[in-house]
């Protein structure tokens, strides 16, 4: 039987690997350059259709490459105007990615796993389970099936896309090479041009990969807070036992301080009814970001089945809010969007084949809560 080699997707490279995968193939290296632009400012995954290249190279390329995003498998469109995508991944798991239209901007929220390694107790994400990484193509792959799907060709028209936040499924820094090379055909002019600071990645506080990401790139960063002290926080965001308010706070201290040009951590914190949303605990978030440039938004939690978490009241928002901003803190609150398609903060779920069994666990767990009449409690063994 004679061995087959498997065709090199470029839809993942960088400028750097697509250079050397051109000259593998005994090509000047400028053709990166000419092959990156079709891709990802026309969105062409055809080798005939690019008309600058000779016919020669364009039969060489169709033997030794591809362009392929992931298979989308549906897509809605909220009555606000948020649209999600579902799309298939190598690994035969759905993902989830999210376009919010607001105020003349367009952000994109883009999943890096299929699934999450992660357990936070309030996000419907980690309740899946998780199955597997994406690849830089998978990831790079959504924003190429969102950008096509509104007809974006930057000589042309205004870009739909502004903003990219890696806030998807998934704990980005958990599949870190695939997610910076990702970031970086976002940033790069032959890619989509996006400027860095609207290019975010959002974690939950791996603080040795956040120093890490400070060393390779300077895109914006945004902290999953969501509690203002370790014990509360060990309980909603499990990764805290290993990394620490201290420790966490500290790299992300550090990686801002090497962004200069007045650059912001963003603090995200999922506002949980009667769990993290008291005054006591706003007067705690005060001294804990105190010397860290930061802008906080807050979240109202988006219910999903089995959470046992609920939404706090407008005036224990606006309580919580008002605490913060007379301490003069930049704090806004999240408006819910796409929630009538589950596209909002927190409900993405996708389809993961899990490999931990976490969500067959975790449901049993809040039916048996249910059927006691048992107070809900967070549930983070993985």
């Amino acid at each position: 039987m004679i061995a087959t080699t498997a065709k090199v997707n470029l839809l993942g490279l960088t400028q750097p690997q697509l250079e050397k995968f051109f000259e593998s193939i005994g090509e000047k290296r400028f053709r990166a350059g000419q092959v990156m632009k079709w891709i990802h400012h026309f969105g062409v995954d055809d080798f005939d259709a690019m008309s600058n290249i000779g016919k020669a190279l364009r039969e060489k390329l169709k033997a030794s490459a591809e362009i392929r995003g992931p298979e989308v498998v549906s897509e809605d469109i909220s009555s606000d105007g948020t649209r999600k995508w579902v799309v298939r991944v190598a690994s035969g798991s759905c993902v989830e990615t999210v376009y919010i239209p607001q105020n003349g901007r367009g952000t994109l929220c883009v999943s890096s796993q299929a699934g999450c390694a992660l357990d936070c107790s309030f996000c419907s994400t980690g309740k899946q389970g998780f199955n597997s990484d994406l690849t830089a193509a998978e990831i790079i792959g959504q924003v190429w099936i969102a950008n096509k799907s509104f007809g974006t060709v930057p000589a042309k028209i205004d870009r739909a896309i502004t903003n990219v936040v890696m806030m998807g499924m998934g704990e980005p820094l958990l599949n870190f090479d695939n997610v910076v090379a990702a970031m970086n055909l976002m940033m790069d002019d032959l890619g989509y041009g996006i400027s860095k600071r609207k290019v975010t990645l959002s974690t939950s506080g791996v603080a040795p990969m956040i120093d890490r990401l400070g060393e390779v790139i300077d895109v914006s960063l945004a902290l999953s807070l969501h509690a203002p002290n370790d014990e509360l926080r060990n309980q909603l965001v499990p990764i805290n036992k290993k990394y620490p308010l201290a420790v966490v706070l500290n790299a992300c201290r550090n990686y801002v301080s090497r962004l200069g040009e007045k650059r912001v951590l963003t603090v995200e914190y999922t506002l949980l009814k009667g769990v993290n949303d008291q005054p006591e605990h706003a007067e705690q978030m005060i001294p804990l970001l105190a010397g860290i440039p930061c802008k906080i938004n807050l979240i109202p939690f988006n219910p999903f089945p089995h959470s046992g978490y609920e939404r706090p009241s407008n005036n224990a928002i606006r309580r919580f809010q008002d605490i913060l901003q007379k301490a003069g803190h930049n704090v806004t609150v999240r408006t819910t969007r796409g929630e009538d398609i589950d596209a909002a903060c927190g409900q993405l779920v996708g389809q993961v084949m899990d490999r931990t069994r976490r969500s067959e666990r975790y449901i049993a767990v809040r039916e048996l809560q249910s059927e006691s009449g048992a107070a809900p409690v967070a549930t983070n063994r993985s």
